[in-house]
């Protein structure tokens, strides 16, 4: 096989301040490249470790995008699709004169991105539209997967189950201080997930560490090849869906912080507006060049 050349970026999505963001890989297709279903997952494998995914960008007609971990192809990946167009949009003259730009996911259709680079530094993308998924989960069956014990989970807000591109188990806790410290084992936490059919497991509390943001997350992955995932579009989203489901949150633009005691706080913006649920963030880019395949 002769090896080939494409367009490649390692972006960090949702990087405020000093934090490190969730690593992105973006490789960029001219129209006259393509990478086969075989290929795309052989080159997420490579990247195990390094990113958590790898975002195709396709132009070939309109922006194209299509996700894998190094497990499996992702139905959605909010943070790499916030990596690959804020450098893109960033980047390319014709688009940053647009206030919204239309996308393509291989998964989840049609979605929009909204240009706030100027205003705010940041892109904005609209989430797919939540399914509110039906859980007899209780507290009792999460604790062990996710090192807890039963009075960490919060018995003032409930456990659910939405689907706002991933799906989204969302588990309430007591206290700031013991979210930020879990540390689940990953293979227990993965064999849950896969039992329960679950994507991923978003912990909150609504008492952030920085008053000026509406809550604190972190996210579990394991399916995907991973523990943790730093800073999450999906996943955020899904708890948006959930605090307006139990009138947490209004709907304006608010921040949420995200992450464990191991690193500065990522932070990932939520705006309801006219019934469409948006995540924002920006980018930095720590390699531009190209990745040969």
């Amino acid at each position: 096989m002769k090896i080939k050349a494409y367009k490649y970026q390692k972006v960090d999505a949702f990087t405020s301040n000093q934090s490190a963001g969730n690593p992105a890989a973006c490789i960029f297709l001219n129209e006259k490249q393509t990478l086969s279903e075989t290929a795309m997952q052989e080159i997420a494998r490579q990247h195990k470790g390094f990113v958590s995914e790898v975002i195709y960008c396709s132009s070939h007609e309109g922006i194209f995008l299509t996700y894998y971990s190094s497990e499996c192809e992702v139905s959605f990946c909010g943070h790499g699709t916030i990596a690959c167009m804020y450098n893109l949009v960033k980047n390319t003259e014709t688009l940053l004169a647009c206030n919204e730009i239309p996308i393509h996911t291989n998964k989840k259709g049609d979605l929009t991105v909204y240009n706030q680079i100027e205003e705010q530094d940041a892109v904005f993308i609209s989430a797919p539209k939540p399914n509110y998924l039906a859980t007899p989960l209780k507290a009792s069956a999460i604790i062990e997967p996710l090192g807890l014990s039963s009075e960490d989970i919060s018995n003032e807000l409930p456990i659910d189950f939405i689907d706002a591109g991933l799906r989204t188990l969302l588990v309430p806790l007591q206290s700031t201080a013991k979210l930020i410290e879990i540390f689940p084992n990953e293979a227990n936490l993965k064999h849950f997930c896969l039992q329960k059919d679950i994507d991923i497991i978003l912990v909150f509390s609504m008492d952030a560490v920085n008053k000026s943001h509406i809550a604190h997350t972190r996210v579990f992955a394991p399916k995907f090849g991973y523990l943790e995932d730093p800073a999450t579009g999906s996943g955020n989203s899904a708890f948006g869906y959930y605090m307006l489901k139990y009138k947490l949150w209004n709907g304006a633009l608010c921040s949420i912080e995200q992450g464990g005691n191991d690193r500065v706080f990522n932070v990932v913006k939520l705006h309801f507006q006219n019934d469409n649920m948006l995540f924002g963030g920006k980018g930095t880019t720590r390699i531009d060049g190209a990745y040969y395949y």
